[in-house]
């Protein structure tokens, strides 16, 4: 088999004696996390081994040994049919899960680990189909050459830790660059949302992209139309929360990609005249995204950056040139929302998601909205209900959202956000803001007014809201004062 040894092999071909020391770095990291998973591994593979098959470790999992970042998730591949993978692992494992088998992969759990078999496999769609032919193989360099990429397509046989790499998948990891095992063509047309792929594993392990797989992915950009949108959608996902997204953004965008998948995004990008200056909106956005990022606390949050990412996109349609030379975006954040909720109900996103999100872009200008004038308590409050769960994405988006190189003015809205911070801090100790509620419930608004259940209740509800977010907290006689009060004048 070609480059298959006992132990991760030394490059063939001459190198510089520093990518021979990053060969050197892989190699000893492969060996430790290899060490690691071998109780379970080579357990699993000897019993592969006693029915008379082989069972490799493939894909990102050697991958990720090599780079030193193997997880528990453990990804094989193996020569026997599922059913006969079944019978094999049903019962040594602790749990058994079927939803891959009709594209022959069998899940199940050991310990810690959890453990996808698939059979050696070929597959690839038709024009206009949206899900994959699957075909079985009957060798490992043919399954290993349907692999998106040669990083992807290396493998370890177990348990005699014979490794494979026909397509030369450890000099590109050591070079720290994306190439396909075939041609980019062929790779995907067989599978287009490997063009994707392409951008998420930029983003995720900061490698760059070979040009001729670039230059590919323009070429074929169209053809991930044919690919699901809750495919698209979990590809997508990938990339935002990956450690390095706009490396992935910036090649969706210059691929053509993005044109299909996020229009938004590239339109963005718009034309600016010597007469009419504004800040690159696209460059703008990117920005704020790894500001907020920096801004995280308990590790990648979509929601976070997904309105990171979508909170200008209103600027487009809303962009005006104003007489001095200024140019406007009027209510884009309102606009901003509804094309948010679109774009996310078009990619099959959660209600929640979509409802979070899109609050997030709206809400994104008002802390602006106020001025540099000291906030009223009323204000404070409106803040803080119309934020409400989303109080301290909100808090994130709004100081990430600062992007000016005007050290002074970027101090200064830095302070102004502490102070309106601090407010709110005071007056939800104060008030518990985060569950603000009328002095009175809707059951006595109906025994102060001697009304029935109806529209009237809820009018009256929504006018003593207002009145305790304008007020704050009041004695319930002055409620019921006010509520009288109101009343009379409703006729």
């Amino acid at each position: 088999m070609p480059n298959a040894n006992n132990d991760i092999p030394a490059p063939q071909s001459e190198r510089s004696a520093q990518s021979t020391n990053a060969l050197s770095q892989v190699q000893r990291r492969a060996v430790s996390e290899l060490l690691r998973v071998s109780p379970v591994a080579d357990d699993l593979a000897r019993r592969f081994q006693e029915a008379g098959f082989t069972l490799a470790l493939v894909g990102g999992s050697v991958r990720d040994a090599l780079l030193g970042r193997l997880g528990n998730d453990l990804d094989f591949t193996t020569d026997a049919r599922p059913e006969d993978v079944l019978k094999i692992v049903r019962p040594w494992a602790d749990a058994v899960w079927e939803v891959g088998i009709a594209f022959g992969t069998v899940g199940c759990k050991k310990s810690s680990f959890d453990i996808e078999v698939t059979t050696y496999r070929s597959e690839a769609y038709d024009r206009t189909s949206r899900k994959p032919e699957v075909s079985y193989g009957d060798s490992i360099e043919e399954d290993l050459v349907r692999r998106d990429f040669t990083v992807n397509a290396m493998a370890v046989f177990l348990p005699q830790k014979e490794f494979i790499d026909p397509h030369g998948g450890l000099e590109d990891l050591a070079a720290r660059v994306l190439r396909t095992p075939g041609t980019p063509q062929e790779s995907f047309s067989d599978d287009p949302l490997r063009m994707m792929r392409a951008a998420r594993f930029a983003a995720q392990l900061d490698f760059e992209v070979a040009p001729d797989v670039v230059a590919a992915m323009k070429a074929m950009a169209g053809r991930i139309g044919i690919v699901s949108a809750e495919r698209v959608r979990d590809e997508l996902n990938k990339l935002i929360l990956a450690a390095h997204p706009r490396k992935g953004l910036r090649l969706l965008v210059d691929s053509g990609i993005a044109e299909r998948v996020l229009p938004e995004l590239p339109a963005l990008r718009l034309e600016r005249d010597e007469h009419h200056r504004h800040k690159d909106v696209y460059e703008h956005t990117l920005t704020v995204l790894e500001q907020a990022i920096d801004l995280e606390e308990d590790g990648p949050d979509l929601v976070l950056r997904l309105a990171a990412l979508l909170h200008d996109i209103g600027k487009p349609k809303t962009r005006r040139f104003e007489s001095d030379g200024r140019v406007s975006f009027h209510h884009h954040e309102v606009v901003g929302a509804k094309m948010t909720k679109k774009r996310m109900i078009a990619l099959k996103y959660s209600n929640d998601l979509v409802k979070d999100v899109s609050r997030l872009v709206e809400l994104h200008l008002r802390f602006h909205g106020y001025g540099t004038g000291e906030w009223t308590d009323s204000a404070v409050r409106r803040y803080v209900r119309d934020a409400g769960p989303q109080l301290s994405r909100l808090h994130k988006l709004t100081r990430s959202d600062c992007t000016t190189r005007n050290k002074r003015k970027a101090n200064a809205l830095s302070r102004a956000y502490d102070g309106l911070e601090e407010r709110i801090a005071r007056l939800q100790e104060q008030e518990e803001l985060d569950a603000i509620r009328p002095d009175l419930d809707g059951n006595e608004i109906m025994q102060i007014l001697g009304i029935a259940p109806g529209p009237a209740v809820g009018k009256a509800y929504k006018q003593m809201l207002e009145i305790r977010l304008e007020n704050g907290p009041m004695e319930r006689e002055a409620a019921i004062a006010a509520l009288k009060e109101w009343w009379a004048t409703q006729g």
